[in-house]
Formats: C-alpha cells, structure tokens, sequence
C-alpha cells in the first residue's frame, strides 16, 4: 500500500535511474500533456513529498505523479520486456541509454513549472521523511492536528493537510501504540500525547523507507535469504492492521476491523478493543 515510505523508495529507484542523464525518449499518455516533448532534457532529480513525486527536468520543468492505491513506477534495463500491466494503463515512459521507467494506473500525472510546484504540494501538512524535519516541522504537525479538537484521530492522521505520509496501515498503528480508538476525538487525547504520535509517525516511516518489509513491531528484521517462503509463518511485522480475528500481540483479545470515514470514502481500520480504550465505529 504506497504510504510515504513506500513512495520514498519509488522516489529514490527512479531517481537512481534517471537522474543525471538526458531523456532519450519520453511519453506522456495523458490527453493535456500529450504532445509535451522531453526528449532531450535531463533529469535533475526525483523527490518526494508524503505521497507525491516530484521529478524535475532541465529548462524548469517538474512532472508531478501520485501513485494512490493502484499507481506504480517500474524500472527496466534496456532490452527487459516491460511488466506491469497491459499496455493501455501506461501512462508515463520516461527513458534514457540505461533504464526506462515506466508509469501504470497513475491516476495524478502533469507537467508543470518547477517553480509551480507549490500549487500541488502547498497546500500539504510537513513531509514525515522531509530532510529537514525538525522540531518546527513536528510542531506544525501537533497543531494541524488539534485545530479540529472534535475529529476523530484516525481521520485526522489520514488528511495531508496534517502531515503528509501516513496511510491507512501507519494509521492503525499508530492509534494501537498510542493506545486509543481511531474514533477518538482529538480533542480528547492526553496533553502529550499528540506530539508522541507525530515523533512515533516520523520514526516509523523513517525506519522502514529503505526496507521492503514494512514494520512496526520489535521482530528483528532478516536477510532476502531468510525471509520466509509460501511454505512458512510470516513473523508478525504489524501489530493490528490486517490481522482481523487474530490475537493482539499485546493482550490476545481478537483484532477488530470496521471502516472509517465521512461517508464518501470509507477506510478500512484495524484495532485492539481491549488495549485501545475509546468509541468505536
């Protein structure tokens, strides 16, 4: 599920084949940007910001994607038959003497000045895995947090106007470690316990950026060579998100599921009735 962590490592593959090196072919699949050519420029760099990518060519160009729930970026070698899905999902094709990045089901894709970026990213929240994160950011994120005191924390971490990167697994667990219903008022939570969960969501993200395996629980992680087959029990790497009906890792009471929203976008939720204390849906 691409969280921000997830789009930090598509982030850092398409900027290690592309950047640096000038656009041998470029293909844009979307109606508006059609005919754009970048055939010629450079890749400048590739960077993300919570669930966005930003890939800025030479001459102040920026190609803005956003990968939602179905998107993806697939990085070929030269001569590699693409895969992925069938050719009329591709949107983007960006290729150079070395790689080819192919864009699938992108539902956001569009070319913009660079020095426009601030018309699809403004209006965002602090990035989680921002360089720059420091105590300004994260306090920034604690107030977009407490200015609507009555929403429930599970909706509250899933807008990115709050801060950007959290998805709906970083948001079940982070209302599990935090001990609390995703259906508490914000208002209601503990004084410290708001920027508790802005610090716990950045380390997390921050941990897991480079690793395929996303978790959040203590189990050590391991080597490709180990990791488990078909044939073998996963380690619990979550402590509720998609574990419905099973033990809590904590206290053995069966994991819960219900969906979350304000009617026009349900999310699916996961949580613990005994160790997160609270309403429920």
């Amino acid at each position: 599920m691409p969280e921000g962590d997830t789009v930090w490592q598509a982030a850092t593959r398409l900027h290690t084949a592309l950047a640096g090196r000038p656009l041998t072919h470029a293909d844009l699949r979307v109606p508006r940007f059609a005919t754009s050519d970048l055939t010629g420029r450079t890749v400048l760099d590739v960077t993300p910001y919570g669930k966005h990518l930003l890939t800025r060519i030479t001459g102040g160009l920026t190609l803005h994607s956003h990968l939602r729930m179905e998107g993806t970026w697939r990085i070929f070698a030269p001569g590699t038959p693409w895969r992925g899905g069938p050719e009329h999902q591709i949107r983007a094709v960006l290729q150079n003497t070395e790689a080819t990045a192919v864009g699938y089901r992108l539902p956001v894709l569009e070319l913009l000045p660079t020095a426009e970026e601030h018309t699809v990213i403004g209006h965002l929240g602090p990035d989680l895995l921002s360089p720059h994160w420091d105590e300004t950011l994260q306090d920034q994120a604690v107030r977009n947090l407490l200015a609507a005191p009555a929403r429930p924390l599970g909706e509250a971490l899933l807008d990115q106007r709050n801060l950007a990167g959290i998805g709906n697994v970083y948001k079940s667990e982070l209302c599990f470690l935090a001990r609390v219903t995703p259906w508490l008022p914000v208002g209601e939570l503990a004084p410290d316990v708001p920027a508790r969960l802005v610090a716990t969501a950045h380390r997390l993200l921050d941990l897991n950026k480079d690793h395929p395996d996303r978790r959040t629980t203590t189990v050590a992680r391991t080597s490709p060579a180990s990791r488990p087959t078909r044939t073998t029990t996963a380690p619990d790497l979550l402590y509720v998100y998609g574990r419905r009906s099973r033990p809590c890792l904590r206290c053995r009471t069966p994991i819960r599921k219900a969906d979350q929203g304000d009617g026009s976008r349900e999310r699916p939720t996961y949580w613990c009735p005994n160790c997160q204390p609270g309403p429920t849906s």
